[in-house]
Order: structure tokens, then C-alpha cells, then sequence
């Protein structure tokens, strides 16, 4: 019908077969995202960037890099991310609307959502940054770690199983395995302020709304309800207590 009516027929020679391959399955759908991701893949590689496998590497919106950037196995990138320089990402990371500042590593299974990572900070393995989420330079978040819309300065460190939430926290502090920032009362959000240098010890609770000094420490297994002075040690916690006789329970036999 074109034809007769005088349309001219013309033929096209696209750079690349995929080109011209139609999507009329999930099949052939999910083979043309492949060759997109090759595509995006080939760039990145061009640029500089070491991908360990270019074949497992999923980009779903905009990745920036630098130069000298590593990128492990399984990794995906959602929205915007910004990987500066000498990053180095481990396998099975998702990385979504972030920025990764010079230096940093992001170790394997780490999950980042719309947070601010510094320069030569440590995150992972098996950390989670949530949205609010700013750590300084040097910081380390360690295992099983999770961070939501908290500060943390330069060279601060929770290595172990914490919680923080809804905190602003100073340089040089230390939290300790398990530590809990008890952010919500059911209804509200309330912060916590930890200033600098301050140590806090293990299976620590800090019931928000409070603030600990400039230097302080907390001891291991303290429910801080009020705020804590400066360079003063705080702790609360049931008396240590020895029953000399005392047996333990026999089976009951039925």
C-alpha cells in the first residue's frame, strides 16, 4: 500500500543486529536488557573501570566513575551513583542515588540507599546504609551495621551489630557491639547526639531523646535514659551478684 502510493522504500543498515530484534516476550525482553548491559559494561570498562565480570553487573539508571574504580561480581546500581576515585566495590552490592567518596571500600552484600559514603571510609560486609545516611571521612561501618539519617563524623566506628538511627554523631567515637540508638517511641522520632571521642560500650542502649558529652564513656550493657556528662564514665547496670550453694534445677521425672 506504501508503495502504490508513491512512498519511496529504503534500506536501513544499523551498526548493530539488536538493533533490529523486536520484544514480543519476557525471553526476548530479557535479552536485549542483556545486550544493553553489555553496552553499559563496555563503557565503563573503556573508561578505566575494572569490572571482575562484565556480564554480571546490573546498571539501572546513572553510574558515574572515576578512575581506578573496582567493581565486583553481582552488583547493582540503581539511579544516580557516584563513584569517585580508587573505590573498590565487593560482590553482591546494591547501590542505589548515592555518592562514594575517594578511596572508600565497599565490601560484599552491602546495601545503600540514597546516602553519602566519604573518603576511605570501610562499609561492610553486610552493612545497610538507609536514606539520610552521611558518613565523614574514615568511617567505618562494619557487619550486620545499619545507619538511617544519621551524621557520622570523620573516624568514627561501628564495627559490630549496631543500630543507629536518627543521630548525629562526633569524630573519633567508637560503638560497640550491639549498641541501639531507640529512636521511636511508638509514635515519634526522637535523636541522638554523641560528641566526639566518646566510647560506647557493648549491648548499649541510648533512649533518645539524649546526649552524651565530649569524650565520655559508656559502659558495656547501659540503658541511658538521661544525658551522659563529658569525660565521665556512665553506666548503669544490676549489680554482679555471686550465690555460693546454689544448684542448678534436677529433671522431674514423669
Amino acid at each position: 500500500a506504501a508503495v502504490a502510493d508513491g512512498v519511496e522504500v529504503v534500506s536501513a543498515q544499523p551498526a548493530d543486529i539488536a538493533e533490529t530484534l523486536g520484544v514480543n516476550s519476557k525471553a526476548q525482553l530479557a535479552q536485549l536488557e542483556r545486550v544493553y548491559q553489555r553496552r553499559i559494561a563496555d563503557t565503563l570498562l573503556e573508561q578505566g573501570v575494572t569490572l571482575l565480570d562484565p556480564a554480571r553487573l546490573d546498571v539501572r539508571g546513572a553510574l558515574t566513575c572515576g578512575r581506578d574504580v573496582s567493581i565486583d561480581v553481582n552488583c547493582i546500581f540503581e539511579g544516580k551513583v557516584e563513584i569517585e576515585d580508587g573505590v573498590v566495590i565487593g560482590a553482591n552490592c546494591i547501590i542505589k542515588n548515592a555518592r562514594i567518596g575517594k578511596g572508600a571500600q565497599i565490601k560484599p552484600f552491602t546495601h545503600i540507599d540514597d546516602a553519602v559514603v566519604g573518603a576511605a571510609a570501610q562499609v561492610g560486609p553486610y552493612a545497610r546504609l538507609r536514606p539520610g545516611a552521611e558518613l565523614g571521612e574514615d568511617v567505618h561501618i562494619g557487619n550486620f551495621v545499619e545507619v538511617k539519617k544519621s551524621k557520622i563524623a570523620a573516624r568514627s566506628k561501628a564495627n559490630h551489630l549496631a543500630y543507629i538511627g536518627d543521630a548525629t554523631i562526633g569524630s573519633g567515637v567508637n560503638i560497640g557491639a550491639g549498641v541501639i540508638t531507640c529512636n521511636y517511641d511508638g509514635v515519634n522520632k526522637f535523636e541522638t547526639i554523641i560528641e566526639d571521642d566518646v566510647f560506647v560500650g557493648s549491648d548499649s542502649q541510648l533512649v533518645a531523646p539524649v546526649r552524651i558529652g565530649k569524650g565520655a564513656t559508656i559502659g558495656a550493657g547501659t540503658t541511658l535514659t538521661k544525658d551522659a556528662p563529658a569525660d565521665q564514665l556512665t553506666l548503669s547496670r544490676a549489680k554482679q551478684m555471686s550465690l555460693p550453694g546454689w544448684t542448678r534445677p534436677v529433671k522431674i521425672k514423669k
